[in-house]
């Protein structure tokens, strides 16, 4: 599906990104691994390559100025072109809001929204140097879409990121390059932080497979889960599909809305605080948006 395609991962020595890397190099494709951490990215080049396929790492913090055009710049000189881009890398630094430290929310910004940033304009630059043509996968998270207790920074980053992505698809539709980000589910060794997921994620690192009800209804399964679609959307199988914001897990694919007015009511001459307080028990009624990522996994 992928055969003569060169896709850089970032973030891929392990988790979502080096299962994503194996299922690229099965699909046809050549892959740059990017980790912070050389001799997990090695690690993953040397299995591609025991497999028959072809990779090569660099090893760079995303984040960092530089290292996107690193990584740009490595896929070029090894396999002469770039045609994806997967934006995986992230860090996970969980606290509640007064107890957030600005080194831990600059890290967690700095790497995911920052990263995401510089590594779609570095690979944009070079889909537009050949011609146009390329697909951009971002990596969001529902954290982003819906709020996370404790998650207050990751859930800004990757909220930004879809912001990003919605805005760089109307910017590059004109070169042919696609814009998708992805809300993936899976058990990881980020979300092994979670209190709710930790013995779900012991449990598979001990071969015990994992709850039909975890896989369907919440849609939560393997970094291998995730892979497909992000595969599908580097293909020109997905040429048509840019914009979207796209969610997987486990057994579950799903679509995510964008952002819209759900209700709207007008008030001759603008709203009082009277007004308002006067309407919004009708006004909202049935329609108050619920937050936060549901946590009941039992």
């Amino acid at each position: 599906m992928l055969s003569g395609k060169v896709l850089l991962i970032t973030g891929a020595g392990q988790g979502i990104g080096r299962a994503t890397a194996l299922a690229a190099a099965q699909a046809g494709a050549a892959v740059v691994v990017n980790d912070i951490d050389a001799d997990a990215a090695q690690s993953v080049v040397e299995e591609i390559g025991q497999s028959g396929g072809r990779a090569v790492a660099e090893v760079a913090a995303i984040g960092v100025n530089g290292a996107a055009e690193a990584c740009v710049g490595r896929a070029v000189e090894a396999f002469g072109r770039l045609d994806a881009l997967f934006s995986n890398a992230g860090v996970l630094r969980d606290s509640v809001l007064w107890k957030t430290e600005d080194d831990a929310f600059d890290l967690v910004l700095s790497t995911h929204l920052r990263g995401t940033f510089q590594c779609g304009r570095a690979a944009a630059r070079q889909f537009k140097a050949q011609g146009g043509g390329g697909s951009l996968i971002l990596a969001a998270s529902p954290a982003g879409q819906l709020g996370n207790f404790g998650q207050g920074a990751y859930a800004a980053a990757k909220a930004g990121i879809v912001g990003m992505m919605r805005s760089w698809t109307l910017e590059l539709a004109r070169d042919r390059v696609t814009v998708n980000a992805i809300v993936p589910t899976a058990l990881t060794r980020m979300t092994a932080t979670i209190p709710a997921l930790a013995p779900h994620v012991a449990a598979m690192e001990r071969g015990e497979p994992l709850p039909e009800q975890l896989r369907a209804r919440h849609g939560i399964g393997t970094a291998a889960d995730i892979a497909p679609l992000v595969v599908f959307l580097a293909s020109d199988a997905a040429r048509g599909v840019s914009g979207q914001c796209i969610g997987i897990g486990g057994d579950r694919l799903s679509l995510w809305s964008h952002p819209a007015e759900i209700r709207t009511e007008l008030q001759t001459q603008g709203w009082t605080p009277e007004a308002l307080a006067a309407q919004w028990e009708s006004f909202s009624n049935g329609a108050v948006q619920r937050v936060g990522v549901p946590l009941d996994f039992d």
